[in-house]
């Protein structure tokens, strides 16, 4: 038995023809109405849906090491959000270097450095910054999260207008996660190599370098035979029992 052909009606019609939220093609990056900040860095832009770090979302910033230019990576947006906004930094492995921030633009009043006893709490208070909208953005840095953990993170990040940057170590990238960013970065010569692991959209075929300025004076980033490693510059001044410092 032969069925009639499907008539739609213009209302119908009209409904396919409008742009779907949230939804796109396989082969293309994502676009949405959701909000989004320029990263500063148009390599990355031009990587990224909607062009920019987006907000109301977890954005995993999986690291080889601490301290080889995430902070930097982040500095033209947090610098951006800091002129109007308070900026959340909880449990940062490093000192944040005051004179380095404010001349990044970050003003001492709008920056929050929150030191919880434990993972629990740092958790629990990025939470409730994300939930109650007090801050612009939100750092923070987290050896190991449970899956649960990251749910809550999402979830609390989706209903509010902040942006949330999770730090965590590279070997993370195999765990599975709810965030719909999630990039990996390691040393090298003047910069660092971006490796977009999760996105909403195709994937990433190939890692891609972005330069930093400013890197920390006595170390330098090599990149030998696609092996990343760390070598120690000589340095004309001895500095003995100097805190590390956060870039």
């Amino acid at each position: 038995m032969l069925c009639p052909p499907l008539i739609q009606s213009d209302s119908a019609r009209a409904l396919l023809q409008l742009p779907l939220q949230d939804v796109w093609r396989a082969s293309e990056l994502a676009l949405s109405r959701s909000t989004t900040c320029t990263t500063g860095h148009a390599v990355l832009d031009a990587e990224l849906p909607n062009g920019g770090w987006p907000r109301s979302a977890l954005v995993e910033v999986l690291l080889q090491q601490a301290g080889i230019g995430e902070m930097q990576l982040l500095k033209p947006a947090l610098a951006e959000l800091a002129a109007t906004q308070r900026i959340a930094l909880i449990q940062p492995p490093y000192l944040p270097h005051a004179m380095t921030c404010k001349s990044w633009g970050l003003v001492d009043r709008n920056l929050l450095w929150l030191r919880p006893s434990s993972s629990a709490d740092a958790l629990w208070s990025a939470e409730q910054i994300l939930k109650n909208g007090s801050c612009g953005a939100v750092v923070l840095w987290q050896s190991n999260v449970r899956a649960e953990s990251l749910r809550r993170l999402n979830l609390a990040a989706q209903s509010t207008d902040t942006w949330l940057w999770l730090m965590r170590p590279l070997s993370s990238s195999v765990d599975s996660s709810p965030s719909p960013l999630r990039i990996a970065l390691r040393p090298a010569l003047g910069g660092v190599l971006v490796d977009i692991i999760k996105r909403r959209g195709p994937h990433c075929e190939n890692p891609f370098f972005i330069p930093l300025a400013d890197m920390p004076a006595g170390r330098q980033h090599l990149d030998v035979d696609h092996e990343i490693t760390v070598k120690r510059a000589p340095s004309t001044t001895a500095i003995r029992n100097a805190a590390a410092i956060l870039v």
